[in-house]
């Protein structure tokens, strides 16, 4: 497996190797293929707001997008090319906004790093195929998030 983290804000600062150990331990936890590839990068506020406008329609900043590059048929379900030249397979971006994340972090009376941990869970949730459009949707995946983030030594 591979994770390539690209730092694009200078806002604030981000361990970027303890973040890329992080994803490869949660991709590992999902038992993706050791081929799959995963991309994360770090914006500001601005960044992400451009992106959240052109992609989804909404002018203002989020926390956290995903473009999956592969469609899971359901959850949890990790396309396989259909021969060996296709690898390695690249699941998609995970797009985070540290400014959001900052924020959140301390609405919710944690450390910033355990929020984006949480975001980059949930945004590769969403590239293997989980939502959260209806309730039971939500629980499922919320279950999943508090599960792999126990996994991780913060």
């Amino acid at each position: 497996m591979d994770v390539l983290i690209s730092d694009l804000q200078d806002k604030i600062p981000v361990d970027l190797t303890v973040l890329k150990q992080m994803a490869l331990t949660i991709l590992a936890h999902l038992q993706c293929d050791s081929r799959c590839e995963l991309s994360v990068a770090l914006v500001d506020d601005q960044e992400m707001q451009r992106l959240n406008r052109e992609y989804r329609g909404i002018d203002h900043s989020t926390d956290v997008l995903s473009f999956a590059l592969q469609e899971a048929q359901e959850p949890s379900l990790i396309p396989a090319p259909s021969d060996e030249s296709d690898w390695p397979i690249m699941l998609g971006d995970v797009i985070l906004s540290t400014e959001t994340t900052q924020r959140q972090a301390r609405e919710h009376g944690h450390s910033f790093e355990r929020e984006l941990y949480f975001l980059v869970i949930h945004g590769i949730l969403h590239l293997i195929g989980h939502d959260h459009h209806t309730d039971e949707e939500a629980r499922i995946m919320e279950d999943l998030e508090q599960t792999l983030l126990s996994k991780l030594t913060l």
